[in-house]
């Protein structure tokens, strides 16, 4: 596996590895991995024949006083799982060398940003679509696989994706959780003890959410209530940041769950932001 640190030097080996017929796919990531990224390079590497991870703590994602800073990290320990994951190369670049200092070019998709994560973090989305975008641009891949944890992400790089008319396929991988049900977060870390033990119960909530859903119990208020209250009860300590049941491909709130829905909730325990989702199918 080669480490690339300058974005010329990664486009240059991309573009002659697109010359001659290699199918490149990419894995997008802030590092410090766990079994859910992992999860992302098995996937993506038997889509491609050169794979391509990412490793950029992405300052352009970040509002003000959120972890920038003290997002962990651990380059060290990344390329060598990275490595055992089949990657060809590992892109680390530096913020100077993906931003220039007049840099004044952004991508949006504003109308799927605005709600869910992006009511909190308003430029958060504009961050992640541009430096998705500059990815595209170096790495030339045909595939490129991201987590469905980051649901919203997902939808909203689908759709710059189809309306830029960018070659590249999205693929959406499930979510990897532990063995109790957390869905797997690098800033899981950030967790106290206490915290740790009650935050698997989010998961509890929503599938028990989804299968009042199945039940018959398809009004979209009707149904937050219930995921307010359990989460009360069951996430002691946990405070909603939201809680919204949407649309699965357009995010657009629904107020009736007919066939396909995504219950999406945010939850702030003390020093960590946890998010997650769960698909309902009526």
């Amino acid at each position: 596996m080669k480490i690339i640190r300058h974005p010329r030097e990664l486009q240059q080996l991309c573009m002659d590895w697109e010359s001659k017929g290699r199918r490149i796919g990419l894995v997008p990531t802030m590092g410090y991995f766990h079994e859910g990224h992992l999860s992302l390079m098995d996937d993506c590497r038997k889509r491609c024949d050169k794979l391509v991870v990412s490793l950029f703590v992405n300052p352009t994602q970040f509002g003000p006083g959120e972890d920038l800073e003290t997002y962990p990290r651990d380059e060290e320990r990344d390329a060598r799982l990275a490595e055992e994951h089949g990657a060809d190369v590992l892109f680390v670049p530096e913020p100077g060398g993906m931003y220039d200092p007049d840099h004044g070019t952004w991508i949006q998709v504003p109308e799927m940003a605005k709600g869910l994560c992006g009511a909190s973090r308003p430029d958060h989305f504009r961050g992640v679509c541009t430096v998705v975008c500059k990815l595209f641009m170096l790495a030339r891949p045909k595939v490129a696989v991201f987590g469905q944890k980051d649901w919203q992400q997902l939808a909203i790089i689908r759709r710059m994706v189809r309306d830029l008319n960018i070659p590249v396929e999205i693929t959406g991988h499930p979510i990897v959780r532990e063995a109790d049900g957390l869905a797997l977060s690098s800033r899981n870390v950030y967790l106290t003890e206490e915290e740790r033990r009650n935050a698997p119960n989010i998961h509890v909530v929503l599938r028990s959410a989804a299968e009042k859903a199945k039940s018959g119990t398809t009004n979209a208020e009707t149904l937050k209530r219930f995921i307010r209250d359990e989460l009360a009860a069951k996430v002691p300590g946990g405070r909603p940041d939201y809680i919204e049941i949407v649309d699965p491909e357009t995010l657009a709130n629904v107020n009736e769950v007919r066939q396909k829905a995504l219950i999406a909730v945010a939850i702030f325990m003390s020093r960590a932001r946890l998010i997650d989702n769960f698909s309902i199918e009526v």
